[in-house]
């Protein structure tokens, strides 16, 4: 009788590691540079093809490897960083399982091409589906490059549930972007189908290569950070102020002994030390580097390795919220933008180099300033409510001149505001409660939904073009999804490297933070997923959209905006909760409100 338990074949075994390993072609390049950065590379340069699918090329200038260890670092379990048990928990290298190289090639058409700095000549070694195929002696710099080629060639069936080339080299950039910020003093370069899309010099301070690799806009607003536990642990690193913020997590980094991972415990304690500094659903930025001896923490509790146990998880939790809690302390800042509406009286035209001008130039000069002095009499002279400032009252109508009064449901009378996020109104005999948040988005979701299902969402055109500088991720998910933001009425153009250009927003959000606004709305495009997905969840997009236009809670209202919020409620459908499900109003009848008082 045959035996039903089996060794498994070497090639197999590589295969399923792979399926551990490699995920998707960013999982090959953190890999292979990570490699890189454990043999002391100075230089590390990724070339990509077609998301990755097509070719991933890792070149860096390390110490290279010798005939022997070449050939040995395609075997399983084979490294040169781990040879006791204790090494386990005293690890000071980036990789140590040995599993990377021999389970990339199995699933790939791979060449290693290295040469030790100790040797005259290097090796190339061919490997198709974790088979060698050929190996020769070959004039070479010093360093090591591996090129994968091909990826799930063999396995079709994973290459199936890869994703477009543009969403994948934007998991591509984020990982180059993740370990670029973990060593400013490595150059790296990162290139797309022959074109540069990544290029970080060498840096002497966190603070330039932060700048380099999320913006410059967003480095003006980071604090940097350092503490010491006194435990043996240090943190340092740079906060975002509360003033910027994202609609993910995705824009916080966390390193643990200047590895990236994706900590739970971590990540609760940054969220701590801003509670009460943002807005519900927004989050942080951050770049982190939490330092601590190698025996207190374990990192092989994952195949990628993005997770960590901690020896005393409550310490370090602890220390990480008071430390970040007393930076934060520290800066007195000004609230969450939560509109980008034109101030008039803070604009003025960039210094110009003086130089002689032709009369025509000085014409058009004049002309344009005179424009801008109407225009901002204009706006000056414009009565405005500043109970709706950060709304301006497009989403549902309001004026900011207007001071007309609506007419409310038939049986309802208005009572007035509640701590300035809800309104007493008295329906017959009943007592209502509104929440004027989730009502004033409920209102703007429904018209938005009419205005797609009719001649599609009205657009309107913006005064000055916004330009936005993304990070490498979003830049590709942007460029993904312009079709899709021009069916929300959105005007977006691509404008060289991260850059894009805004020139048309909703005609309903025409007066919101349009940054902030492209942001959540490309991180919500970017979860959805693909285009046929996109159809069957328009109305999380729209529920976007909506957000972004409502009246807030602890907002005054003056007694015709809550009219009109009362009248526009009472016009639309499904009146009863807001987009994302929560309940908009609460009714007491007369006798609930006479028990309360004993009377009846």
């Amino acid at each position: 009788m045959k035996n039903r338990i089996q060794i498994l074949p070497e090639n197999l075994a590589n295969q399923i590691a792979a399926g551990e390993v490699v995920e998707r072609p960013a999982s090959v390049v953190k890999e292979l540079i990570e490699n890189s950065l454990d043999a002391s590379a100075s230089e590390v340069f990724v070339e990509i093809e077609k998301g990755g699918k097509t070719l991933i090329k890792v070149t860096d200038n390390g110490f290279g490897m010798k005939k022997d260890d070449a050939f040995l670092c395609l075997e399983r379990h084979a490294t040169s960083k781990v040879s006791s048990a204790e090494d386990l928990f005293a690890l000071h290298t980036m990789g140590f399982r040995g599993e990377a190289l021999p389970a990339i090639a199995s699933v790939t058409r791979l060449r290693l091409t290295t040469r030790s700095i100790d040797d005259e000549a290097g090796w190339q070694i061919y490997a198709e589906g974790g088979t060698i195929r050929q190996a020769d002696a070959v004039g070479v710099a010093p360093g090591t490059v591996v090129e994968v080629r091909n990826l799930f060639f063999n396995t079709p069936g994973r290459r199936k549930f890869l994703r477009k080339d543009e969403t994948e080299f934007g998991h591509i950039a984020d990982v180059v972007s993740r370990l670029a910020l973990s060593r400013p003093d490595i150059h790296f370069r990162l290139s797309h189908n022959g074109r540069n899309v990544l290029e970080a010099y060498r840096h002497n301070r966190l603070e330039e290569r932060a700048a380099a690799m999320l913006g410059r806009n967003v480095a003006t607003d980071l604090l940097t950070v350092e503490a010491d536990s006194g435990n043996g642990e240090m943190l340092v690193g740079l906060l975002g102020t509360p003033g910027i913020s994202r609609s993910s997590t995705n824009n916080i980094y966390t390193y643990i002994n200047g590895r990236y991972v994706r900590d739970r415990v971590v990540q609760h304690a940054i969220l701590e030390a801003y509670r009460s500094l943002l807005e519900k659903r927004r989050y942080p930025i951050a770049v982190l580097f939490i330092d601590m001896p190698p025996e207190t923490v374990d990192v092989n509790v994952h195949p990628t390795k993005h997770e960590v146990r901690f020896r005393n998880q409550q310490q370090v939790h602890d220390f990480i919220v008071t430390s970040l809690r007393d930076r934060l302390q520290q800066v007195s800042f000004e609230p969450a933008r939560v509109s980008s509406a034109f101030q008039p009286s803070s604009f003025s035209p960039p210094p110009v180099a003086s130089a002689p001008q032709t009369p025509e130039q000085r014409v058009y000069r004049e002309r344009v300033q005179e424009s801008l002095s109407a225009f901002n009499e204009k706006v000056a002279s414009a009565p405005t409510i500043a109970a709706v400032s950060t709304v301006k009252g497009e989403i549902d109508g309001w004026s900011s001149g207007r001071q007309e009064t609506r007419q409310l449901p038939e049986g309802w009378r208005l009572i007035g505001q509640y701590l300035n996020s809800y309104l007493l109104c008295q329906a017959d005999d009943e007592l209502v409660l509104i929440d004027q948040h989730a009502a004033h988005e409920r209102i703007g979701f429904e018209r938005l939904r009419k205005q797609l299902a009719a001649d599609g969402i009205e657009s309107q055109a913006l005064l000055f073009p916004t330009v936005l500088e993304l990070e490498h991720r979003e830049a590709s998910v942007l460029a993904e999804h312009l079709d899709d933001f021009a069916r929300f009425g959105f005007e977006v153009e691509a404008f060289g490297g991260r850059s894009f250009t805004v020139k048309s927003v909703p005609a309903l959000v025409a007066d919101i933070d349009v940054e902030r606004l492209v942001r959540d709305l490309a991180a919500e495009l970017n979860e959805i997923g693909r285009a046929a997905q996109l159809d069957n969840e328009i109305e999380r997009v729209l529920a976007v959209l909506a957000c972004h236009s409502m009246v807030r809670a602890n907002q005054a209202l003056s007694q015709s905006e809550m009219q009109q919020l009362l009248h526009d409620l009472a016009e639309i459908e499904f009146g009863s909760c807001c987009p994302h499900g929560r309940p908009i109003m609460h009714r007491l009848s007369k006798r609930e409100v006479e028990k309360l008082f004993h009377r009846g």
